[in-house]
């Protein structure tokens, strides 16, 4: 499909970072424990995580890979997951650590980014990608309104995000050290 010029993986990442609060009322909408709402923000998550995707194929195959898009798109994900994991934290329905143990890699490591940026912007990698991918779905499984037989399933799909979150952000870390040498 042929999409006009003025979207680009820049114009998609921005749209993401601009429609994320969409997705937070929708978590918050009649008082957070309404389960048509639980839907309509899992679907409003799941778009936004499906731009992702999207933005990213775009600039491969317009080879339209720019510094601005490598820096903005690792920041509209974690707007993004910090935005539901914050709201859904505040609801009571994903405990208050995991956020903390996510959010903290996260912002750290855009902070690293940031004071790293003159050496150049490290793209994200594999290992970030698959990070990224449990980390959406995890919390996307606290988003829905799931039984509580399926609790053991949602939290087994988190602790592995929370473990690639760890191992995923001291490589980072160590790569770049190495890169800066």
């Amino acid at each position: 499909m042929k999409l006009p010029g003025f979207i680009t993986p820049n114009f998609i990442t921005i749209a993401r970072l601009l429609l994320v609060p969409v997705g937070a009322y929708t978590l918050f909408k009649n008082g957070g424990d309404d389960p048509t709402w639980q839907y309509i923000s899992w679907l409003v998550f799941f778009f936004l995580g499906l731009s992702d995707i999207a933005d990213g194929n775009l600039a491969r195959s317009r080879n339209t890979i720019t510094e601005l898009g490598k820096f903005l798109d690792p920041v509209a994900d974690k707007f993004m997951i910090g935005t539901a994991m914050i709201s859904l934290s505040i609801l009571g329905r994903m405990p208050w650590w995991i956020t903390i143990v996510i959010l903290v890699r996260e912002i750290g490591i855009t902070i690293f980014r940031l004071a790293i940026i003159k050496r150049g912007v490290i793209a994200a990698n594999k290992g970030g990608k698959i990070k990224s991918t449990f980390q959406n779905f995890g919390v996307g499984f606290y988003v829905l309104p799931l039984s509580p037989s399926l609790y053991w399933f949602r939290d087994s799909f988190m602790a592995i995000a929370i473990i690639l979150t760890v191992v995923t952000g001291f490589y980072y870390v160590q790569s770049a050290s190495k890169n800066s040498k």
